[in-house]
């Protein structure tokens, strides 16, 4: 059940939105707007397609036949729809696909019992069932790992340090309160071109490198030493773990560096490296103990995967025509990968859900948008937003040191604009888990303000008035906002998203809440309609001197 807001914070509301002059001159279709909230709250799709996407064509690694699967899925149901020009768009970069097959790992000695644990993306295969001692690398210097010269033929290897666990006294899920609300509302804008958060700590920076470089080293002496298998532990506890991909030993990006100058375990070139598994914190920790206490410890593994041969990373595209206004473009995405651990239902199932059930509501309501709306499905976004980059240096603009810029805070270089530039309104993306919309952020750009306040306020959600002057980072909105583009991404509730699904074993369609996905749908469906209806196109935020 939804709380209710605290008296203060009606207030607070209330001041905030009070609608200035400029207001009216935000004029909008409150019947069309009517049907679409009516249509996508007594009509829904929106579990349909969240558990098609999730349970039947999930999980959706990028480059995977699985990926490919999924994408003809949903193009055959936005065409089904009269979605038209629905096509793949070949963004690059080339890579791997890699697909399990069969996977099992259990203690054998001192005792048997089975473990919580899951392959890396794009790890290779063990050599059939692997039986062998588990040795933990202690090791933390140079020296330190000399002491295990000659002791890891055909061994497990516990490759990393203990996780600390604490019991749990708080919820794991979330809603945002009052007082976050209030925060994001009177946040300053974001700060361009500079380091922010723990990037901007050298000393962080400088901390991180140096683990990063010794982990790349004791991997390295993993291979030459001749394991058989390397494992780590998994962020999360209580069973849930987060993976992602297999590591590459080299040594870790410098500030700046570009994105695809990194050698990655999906290149069609990588170089050869070990079996890589993670195991659940408290399975992980327990070897550790056993091992320390003095206990010998086997284990047997048996993983077996298959790598399809190598090809360019796709996005799926659509669009609604436009009328009088079809040169214009308003854009609505969500990225269609996901890791390999569970079905993606909340990374990012549920984004694209949103997008894909947006393009049901409007054409269910034969509605005609005077600018075309056009619905991506980005493909490649766990890999460095890949897919929505990729679109926007195809179509709008090319700017040198974006993926950098957004990393760690380095200078990007000049913007060189594309013919479609001029004619591009704005872009709206969802990819924040499965919590409903409570406001969105402007990233920066105070033009924008009055608008969403209009849109906000015509859709009547009390719960859903915030708007924010600041950003928030990691997905596909920051590909358009790098070359001076509207971009924007939602505000939405956390739920358990950071805690129990983001990039692990858990992200599955169970923990999205069917009132909060409907209602997000419906928030998407009526902003794109109010953005391809305006009588201008959405204002675009100053860009400093020179870019």
């Amino acid at each position: 059940m939804i709380r209710r807001l605290s008296t203060a914070f009606m207030i607070a509301l209330a001041v905030s939105i009070q609608l200035p002059a400029q207001q009216s001159m935000e004029p909008l279709d409150t019947a069309a707007i009517a049907q679409i909230k009516a249509d996508g709250f007594e009509h829904s799709h929106a579990m349909e397609l969240l558990h098609t996407l999730s349970d039947v064509y999930g999980p959706r690694l990028n480059w995977s036949p699985e990926y490919r699967d999924a994408a003809e899925w949903a193009m055959k149901t936005l065409r089904a729809w009269g979605v038209e020009n629905v096509h793949t768009e070949n963004i690059g970069p080339v890579g791997r696909g890699w697909t399990l097959k069969r996977f099992t790992a259990q203690v054998l000695e001192p005792r048997a019992f089975p473990l919580i644990a899951w392959p890396k993306a794009w790890s290779p295969s063990t050599r059939g069932t692997v039986r062998g001692d588990v040795i933990y690398l202690d090791a933390k210097t140079d020296a330190d790992l000399e002491k295990y010269h000659g002791k890891l033929k055909n061994a497990i290897v516990l490759a990393v340090e203990p996780i600390e666990i604490h019991p749990h006294f708080t919820a794991d899920a979330e809603r945002l309160s009052d007082a976050d609300l209030m925060k994001l509302a009177n946040a300053g804008p974001p700060m361009p071109r500079q380091r922010r958060g723990r990037y901007a700590d050298t000393s962080f920076f400088r901390r991180y490198r140096e683990r990063a470089l010794f982990n790349a080293k004791k991997a390295e002496f993993c291979m030459k030493e001749g394991a058989a298998v390397i494992l780590d532990a998994g962020r999360g506890d209580d069973g849930t773990l987060g993976v992602a991909q297999a590591t590459v030993p080299q040594p870790p990006p410098a500030p700046g560096e570009r994105m695809g100058a990194r050698v990655n375990a999906y290149d069609p070139d990588a170089p050869k490296i070990l079996p890589q598994i993670t195991l659940a914190a408290e399975h992980y920790n327990r070897l550790v103990r056993m091992l320390q206490a003095g206990e010998h410890v086997r284990m047997e593994i048996d993983l077996g995967v298959e790598f399809t041969e190598a090809d360019s990373s796709f996005n799926v595209i659509g669009e609604i025509p436009g009328t009088d206004l079809k040169d214009e473009v308003v854009l609505i995405g969500g990225h269609f990968d996901s890791w390999q651990a569970a079905t993606g239902g909340t990374d990012n199932a549920t984004g694209v859900t949103t997008v894909m059930e947006t393009a049901r509501i409007l054409k269910t309501l034969g509605i005609r948008p005077r600018r075309t709306i056009r619905f991506a499905l980005w493909g490649g976004e766990e890999q460095g937003l890949y897919g929505s980059r990729g679109y926007v240096s195809r179509h709008l603009a090319e700017r040198e040191g974006t993926a950098g810029a957004m990393m760690f805070g380095a200078p990007a270089g000049p913007i060189r604009k594309l013919p479609e530039y001029d004619r591009f309104s704005v872009y709206l993306n969802y990819d924040n888990g499965a919590g409903r919309v409570r406001g969105i952020y402007l990233q920066g750009n105070e033009a924008a303000r009055t608008i969403f306040r209009a849109w906000f306020t015509q859709f009547g959600d009390s719960l859903a008035q915030t708007i924010s002057l600041s950003n928030t980072g990691g997905t596909d909105h920051q590909s358009f906002d790098a070359v001076g583009l509207p971009g924007f991404q939602f505000i939405q509730d956390p739920l358990d998203y950071d805690v129990r699904t983001h990039h692990t074993n858990m992200d599955f369609s169970d923990r999205v809440p069917e009132e909060d996905l409907k209602q997000s749908c419906v928030v998407m469906a009526v902003f794109a309609y109010n953005a391809a209806m305006r009588d201008a196109m959405f204002p675009r935020k100053p860009m400093p001197a020179g870019r």
